[in-house]
């Protein structure tokens, strides 16, 4: 980097973009003086050298007085729009002073949607966890990440005076400044370190941390704030009383107040305070800078001085013909270096942000001063203890536990006393249960064999034929049978993959699916073979499956159905199922999903499809867990992240894993199987809206589907955090069940007269939707006739006029164009014909490929009108083809031939399957044939037509084409019809060849020369995926591809409201 700025010119130039506001401490016009009087210093270094080269700046600063937001909080893209500006007056520089705002910056060094800059960029600022780990990012100031490394490893440290903390609060303010916006955001990110690695509580305002302060059952004894002195002071103020068990961690960084003046301010005693270390500037140093020095100020004038150090010895090595090794090369141009400044010593890591050794100052009681109590070591994320014997204001002179003392704890002796003969009952219980259970089980123990087909009997006495026509069976995927065995509805799933001798490993398997009987699993009563395969045999749940139902928002609406209440008690039964399915001898289920989650009548939802480890494959989907799509296999920790997938579709009523951005499934599972950095991909889950139940209910969700499986709970766990949260959402102290009940019924009969109203609007909405399409499709008189008596009367027409047009060169153009681009040249154009037969009284019969067919004078007769019409029509199509260009061939002119008949014309309605209003008879022959024998942009008219224009008021403008052989005719004499009297129209200009394979060869030389200019010559334009390319690859590559025979169908995996192999 260095040299490059060197071989570059003799002027090395430093662009420092800066903020102009001067309510910010970085301040281009504070910052400007500083950086100043470093180039001066620097100078004269390079005079003692001998060197003949001056560092200078560029100074560029934005203001946001005028924006509603003013400062860091405003517009992003200033500090692009002026890193532009000097890349386009090559005035960008070597290196980049600036921005200190985290949008600004990140807008610049961001890999996705940032400049691809060439020179590094050096903020003393850009705190944001957005811009971690930008390789041209340099950040001299420690960033968020650092504080919460810091925080983290200090909370996990056991230390003379303190125990280990595991639970804060961390409270955020509205109005917070910049370093303190991007400092407590790096604790309230769900995804990042802090917040992965403590169980952390956000507090919004002051109202909110009176009362978790006061609050009977308080969570930590632990605040986190960030402001200064007069902030805190302020705020206790506010709040009111403080127990005394209360600690406040204060984040002060950039305030070196407390090494100039140690007198502690009055209600800072319970203040823990966290700083940089002191700094080499003073007050007398300050007065050098007109009174500006700050942090951000020294940070940009050692910067300075420490690039012009680092050019004067990169020349200076040059001149000896050695290469310097002081400047390391790392993941950051200036990663892994220190130096020494104005803002004490600069510490570089490999990514380029400063390491620090924060302080941590407290308030002595013997003294009444500040006192250092620690130093934090983030190089080596270390704490170092400097007071041995700290005067603390806590009791014991310790600083207070994580977690407030409980009052009404039990002496320990008694607790041991109540387990020991808790422990005994349960365990003499518990065997006595297991005994009974284990010999009513080898009573009973049932073994497979396949049930006899004639026991499958139709289900509701229907004569249900579970026979399959072999045609049926090829063309179709998925078999779904319903019947009834035992007396009970069951569904029949057939087994693809066997022929129903099965191994001895399966046969072990399906006896213990056999005994498997729980009420939130699904029964399977065996096998069964019939002569055209092997079916399994499972109870049938009617409602269908748990995906389909969430989908279903008529018949099961939020606000008097699914309910909160209604989906904790989904989500619990599908944990209970899990549970005992987890606790049963099949242990892991391995395809999990909403859609082998199955209801049936009673509401009830029951799992199905486990078991099958034998036969099935495991799932591989956006269900699947992390480690399981990285390396094939199933676990129950895998079957956890599953019911978190179905627990979010659940809760959010959303589609399967539901995210803002991110669509494409394969997209999301590559995303989850290669996670970016520590950031793992998951779906959206808004903290910021949700109520404090939503909020319980996320967290379960997010502790379920964490990238660490022995962080998941397991399902026992999962079902008493369940039980909890349903228990909190009403008082059952004074309602019971049979008053929620009646409290549910009520609920839903006053929705059930709006239920029907809104499927009433939606039945009209949907049948005046039909009436449209119906109306496009058909005429209007012939749907109505179809809709009064079910039928059309065909009908002749003693006269009227059919035109037809089709597209020159069609095919050529067709040769040169995608598959994609063909469909929308014709819909652009279709369209464009399709408004201009509004202004005419015409009917549009049908588009065939390029060929469009138009009719006037039926169904609705309009005397003489229709010849005019159609004149009319096609004069005005001719003048827009002439001003049509193609949007993917710029510059290639569309030719159109038209042709115009008129004479007796038979129509009806064809079919009863897409029905076609057709016409018939030899008027509709002549037409083409006009149309066929015609030139491009000309419409040819014949004497039928002609004659109809002249019977009429209208005044045409025409010349004789003369005699025309019409294939079936003869020779007719026909016209070009040329204009209007009176009328405006800008006829485009026919082109000269009249021999039509010379125009296809014209028009083709055209394209090929277009397309060759617009790409990257001929190799880029036999690349282009065409239709001709394309057939020439599937002829290339016919040969290498085989219908290989479909995977196993895995068990209940649509969305099909029944369930089925």
């Amino acid at each position: 980097m260095l040299d490059d700025c060197l071989s570059s010119n003799k002027t090395y130039t430093m662009n420092v973009v800066l903020l102009e506001d001067n309510n910010y401490e970085w301040s281009v016009n504070f910052v400007k003086e500083a950086v100043k009087q470093a180039l001066e210093q620097d100078r004269m270094e390079n005079v003692k050298a001998g060197l003949d080269f001056n560092l200078t700046a560029s100074f560029s600063g934005f203001s946001t007085s005028m924006y509603n937001r003013q400062g860091c909080g405003s517009s992003t893209c200033e500090g692009v729009a002026i890193l532009k500006t000097l890349y386009d007056n090559h005035e960008a520089g070597c290196v980049m002073l600036g921005p200190s705002c985290t949008f600004a910056t990140f807008q610049l060094v961001d890999d996705d949607i940032g400049l691809n800059l060439g020179v590094p960029v050096i903020s003393a600022g850009s705190l944001g966890l957005s811009c971690n780990y930008k390789p041209k990012l340099t950040r001299i100031l420690p960033p968020a990440r650092k504080v919460s490394d810091m925080l983290v490893n200090f909370m996990r440290e056991r230390l003379p005076f303190k125990e280990v903390w595991n639970k804060v609060y961390v409270y955020k303010k509205s109005n917070a400044t910049e370093e303190c916006f991007w400092y407590i955001n790096a604790m309230e990110a769900g995804s990042a370190t802090f917040a992965s690695n403590t169980r952390r509580y956000m507090v919004r305002g002051e109202k909110e941390l009176k009362e978790v302060l006061n609050a009977k059952e308080r969570l930590s004894n632990i605040v986190i704030l960030c402001g200064g002195v007069d902030e805190i002071v302020s705020l206790k103020e506010k709040v009111g009383r403080i127990p005394e068990d209360i600690i406040f961690l204060l984040l002060d960084m950039f305030n070196p107040e407390y090494y100039i003046n140690a007198t502690s301010s009055e209600g800072m005693q319970d203040v823990l305070v966290i700083t940089l270390p002191p700094r080499n500037y003073s007050k007398d140093s300050n007065s050098s800078f007109n009174g500006t020095m700050n942090d951000y100020v020294a940070g940009y004038h050692d910067w300075t001085l420490f690039f012009g150090k680092a050019l004067r010895e990169r020349m200076l090595s040059r001149r000896r013909n050695k290469e310097s090794s002081e400047m390391r090369m790392s993941l950051n141009p200036f990663g892994n270096i220190s130096f020494h400044g104005l803002g004490g010593l600069y510490v570089l890591d490999e990514y380029g942000d400063r390491d620090v050794n924060f302080t941590m100052i407290y308030t002595s009681t013997a003294t009444t001063t500040y006192e250092p109590l620690c130093m934090f070591d983030t190089s080596r994320n270390a704490t170092m203890i400097i007071d041995l014997k700290p005067a603390l204001p806590w009791a014991g002179g310790w600083l207070p536990d994580d977690v407030p003392d409980d009052p009404n704890v039990i002496n320990w002796q008694e607790v041991i006393v109540i387990v020991l003969s808790l422990s005994v009952v349960v365990v003499t219980a518990i065997a006595l249960i297991f005994y009974r259970q284990n010999r009513k089980e080898r009573l009973s123990q049932k073994k497979w064999s396949h049930i006899n087909p004639h026991l499958i009997g139709p289900l509701d006495e229907k004569e249900v034929s579970l026979k399959i026509d072999d045609d049926k069976r090829r063309d179709s995927t998925y078999y779904t049978h319903r019947g009834c065995y035992d007396k009970k509805p069951v569904i029949l799933k057939e087994l693809i993959h066997t022929d129903g001798d099965f191994t001895e490993d399966q046969r072990i398997e399906l006896n213990t699916l056999l005994r498997i009987d729980y009420y939130n699993l699904t029964k399977f009563y065996g096998t069964v073979k019939f002569e055209y395969g092997v079916f399994g045999v499972f109870e049938l749940c009617q409602r269908g499956s748990l995906r389909y139902i969430l989908n279903d928002r008529i018949s099961y609406p939020d606000d008097s159905f699914m309910d909160m209440e209604f989906k904790i008690s989904v989500m619990y039964d599908i944990a209970k199922g899990m549970s005992y399915l987890h606790s049963s001898n099949i242990a892991i289920h391995g395809r999990l999903k909403s859609t082998n989650c199955v209801v049936d009548n009673r509401m009830v939802v029951k799992i199905t499809d486990f078991g099958w480890h034998t036969i099935l494959k495991p799932g591989r989907d956006l269900w699947t867990a992390p480690e399981h799509l990285r390396e094939k296999g199933v676990s129950q920790k895998g079957d956890v992240y599953s019911y978190a997938i179905i627990a979010h579709e659940i809760i959010m009523r959303r589609p399967l894993f539901y995210t803002q951005f991110y669509l494409d499934p394969v997209e999301k599972m590559h995303r989850v199987q290669f996670p970016s950095g520590m950031t793992v991909f998951r779906p959206d889950l808004n903290f910021d809206s949700a109520s404090e139940r939503e909020i319980e209910l996320y967290m379960l969700i997010k502790n379920c589907w964490d990238e660490d499986p022995e962080r998941r709970p397991d399902f026992k766990k999962i079902e008493l955090t369940l039980g909890k949260i349903f228990s909190n959402l009403h008082n059952h102290t004074t309602e019971t069940y049979m008053d929620n009940l009646i409290r549910r019924l009520q609920m839903y009969s006053r929705t059930l007269e709006r239920l029907v109203e809104e499927r009433t609007s939606l039945y009209k909405a949907e049948r005046d939707r039909a009436d449209r399409l119906n109306f496009m499709l058909l005429p209007g008189p012939v749907v109505r006739s179809l809709k009064e008596t079910g039928k059309v009367e065909p009908e002749l027409f003693e006269e009227v006029t059919i035109y037809f047009s089709d597209i020159v060169g069609f095919t050529t153009l067709c040769h040169y164009s995608t598959p994609m681009e063909v469909v929308d040249m014709l819909n652009d154009i279709y369209k464009n014909f399709d408004s201009i037969l509004d202004h005419h009284d015409v009917y549009k019969v049908e588009t065939i490929g390029d060929a469009y067919m138009v009719a006037s004078g039926l169904p609705k007769r309009n005397g003489n009108r229709h010849a005019v019409d159609i004149a009319h029509m096609a004069l005005d199509i001719l003048s827009f083809v002439g001003t049509f260009e193609l949007e993917h061939m710029p510059g290639i002119p569309l030719w159109i031939r038209i042709g115009v008949h008129s004479g007796p014309c038979a129509a009806g309605v064809v079919g009863k399957k897409m029905p076609r209003y057709c016409l018939f008879g030899d008027t509709v022959n002549t037409a083409s044939r006009m149309e066929s024998t015609g030139l491009p942009l000309r419409i040819h008219v014949s004497q039928s037509t002609i004659n109809i224009l002249q019977r009429t008021d209208c005044q045409f403008e025409y010349k004789k084409r003369g005699e025309t052989y019409l294939k079936g005719k003869g020779k007719e004499m026909t016209y070009w019809l040329t204009g209007a009297t009176g009328g405006n129209y800008k006829r485009p200009t026919p082109p000269s060849a009249e021999n039509f394979q010379k125009l296809q060869q014209d028009l083709a030389e055209m394209i090929v020369s277009s397309l060759e200019e617009r790409g990257a010559g001929r190799a880029s334009f036999e690349n282009r995926n065409t239709l001709s390319t394309k057939v020439r690859r599937r002829e290339t590559n016919s040969s290498l591809q085989r219908d290989s025979p479909p995977e196993y169908f895995h068990l209940a995996v649509t969305d099909n409201p029944t369930t089925y192999l």
